[in-house]
């Protein structure tokens, strides 16, 4: 289903370019938390740990999604083992990630929402890095280029198996998804932003946006019925960075009226 690029062999082992990417993107996802860490009172050592919760159940999140979603495909439940036919789904990456996160937050007393303002700017550069090992599967393009005029790489890409041009919608979401990192970056190390899940909402909505719309162009899309599922699992991301934005600054906005109110009293 899948036309893996050859890569090269190492004591008669495959080696994938997509393997060696996604590799490279954990390693520098983990580098990036480390720095960012002391934005929410951790240390590099607690990134450290929390990365051996979150990297493999991120793994395990995104296989089990991809084969949930994907059982016409399969025709045994031993298949979902098999790593090395592909099939790997970014949404459950994070999902299984998230749960990493919230295992570790509860054996070692840390806060989910400090956590997750440190963790998902690594998520996303991961995330944009990640999006060209598509580029080497032949994998996550969009619908096909007919007029050549538009036949040029980044805005179309050649897909060896189809034998045509197709949009190259990987190329898309790689760009945006570095868009998004340097603003969370900027978010949390130049501002002054101190409340928790403010970060992790402007994640959750801008990756949101992006996906929404690029998913659309796509032609390998996982549904439920007529409804692409990660266009929909993208609205529920926007809906739920907009609460967590809105309700903590609702909340310290009556606190502070509250506190007005007692204080004329005082005078």
């Amino acid at each position: 289903m899948i036309n893996y690029i050859n890569g090269f062999k190492i004591f008669g082992f495959d080696i994938k370019f997509y393997g060696i990417l996604m590799a490279t993107a954990m390693a520098l996802g983990v580098l990036i938390a480390c720095l960012n860490s002391s934005k929410r009172n951790l240390k590099s050592d607690d990134i450290l740990c929390l990365a051996c919760f979150v990297l493999p159940l991120a793994v395990i999140g995104a296989r089990v999604y991809y084969f949930i979603f994907s059982l016409d495909y399969y025709t045994s439940f031993w298949q979902i083992f098999e790593v090395w036919n592909g099939g790997l789904a970014i949404y459950g990456g994070v999902i299984g990630g998230a749960i990493g996160v919230l295992i570790y937050c509860l054996i070692y007393k840390k806060n989910f929402l400090d956590v997750a303002d440190v963790v998902v700017p690594s998520l996303i550069f991961g995330q944009a890095l990640g999006r060209w090992g598509n580029f080497f599967n032949q994998e996550a393009y969009g619908t096909i280029v007919t007029n050549e005029s538009y036949q040029w790489f980044p805005f179309a890409v050649y897909i060896e198996n189809e034998q045509a041009w197709h949009l190259a919608t990987f190329f898309y979401e790689s760009i945006w998804n570095l868009l998004v990192f340097i603003v969370l970056l900027l978010l949390l190390r130049k501002s002054n932003i101190k409340q928790r899940g403010v970060i992790t909402g402007f994640y959750f909505i801008l990756y949101g946006i992006g996906r929404i719309f690029i998913e659309g162009l796509r032609t390998d899309s996982l549904y439920i019925g007529s409804i692409r599922v990660s266009q929909l699992l993208s609205g529920i991301l926007i809906l739920v960075g907009i609460l967590l934005i809105l309700i903590p600054y609702i909340i310290n906005k009556k606190k502070n009226k509250k506190k007005d109110f007692i204080d004329l009293f005082k005078k």
